[in-house]
């Protein structure tokens, strides 16, 4: 179930019962991947964040792999599905700028607006994705929902279609997606006709069975 925004109140805690969090939060943790309290009250941790992508990205060519289009240095291409990338980040980092940091990882050239971070959480036996403000602190959600993917985990995607930022996109990126749609299309349209092909192939032998003389 999709949720538009974040809309669960703001729970500021103190520097006591952050260092209490952390603490339970490091003795849960089954990879490693704990939080660090420094002493002026900024901690640093690891959040994972998969990439559920259904554009292509643009990314240097000397960079890319898998499906791609080519234009000049750069390349238009599909990350592939289930990729998930591991990010240390501090209390103060915002929404903005893990998305940013992710794209820097990538060497994605594309414009972070372009993309939004949501998170997934588990409630009363259902699945809630929830798209997060540029404002919010994934690592404080991090430390309070605990270090379980199945309580809270981060997706990155771009915005919904009605909010997609075209004049974001430069004039190469729109014409590499031009493309790789074009070429998505005849693909399919191959797909579509062998099957019906194969359809009408056994509907003329089925027929043929019945009007057969005997």
């Amino acid at each position: 179930k999709d949720v538009q925004k974040e809309r669960e109140p703001h729970v500021y805690l103190s520097k006591e019962e952050v260092k209490e969090k952390i603490q339970s939060y490091n003795s849960s943790v089954t990879d490693k991947l704990k939080m660090t309290l420094n002493a002026n009250g900024i901690y640093t941790g690891f959040i994972k964040v998969q990439m559920e992508l259904c554009r292509p990205i643009t990314v240097q060519a000397s960079q890319s792999q898998g499906r791609c289009a080519h234009s000049n240095n750069e390349t238009a291409f599909y990350l592939p599905d289930g990729c998930v990338n591991t990010l240390h980040i501090s209390s103060t980092n915002t929404v903005q700028e893990v998305i940013e940091a992710l794209l820097k990882k990538f060497f994605v050239a594309d414009n972070p607006a372009k993309f939004a971070l949501y998170k997934r959480c588990h409630k009363e036996d259902q699945v809630y994705t929830c798209k997060l403000s540029d404002r919010e602190h994934p690592l404080y959600l991090r430390l309070v929902a605990g270090p379980k993917t199945e309580m809270l985990s981060f997706v990155l995607r771009e915005h919904e279609t009605g909010e997609v930022m075209w004049e974001a996109f430069s004039i190469p990126e729109l014409q590499n997606f031009l493309r790789i749609l074009d070429k998505e299309e005849n693909e399919q349209l191959q797909i579509l006709k062998k099957r019906y092909a194969a359809y009408r192939d056994k509907l003329e032998e089925a027929l043929g069975g019945v009007w057969k003389p005997g």
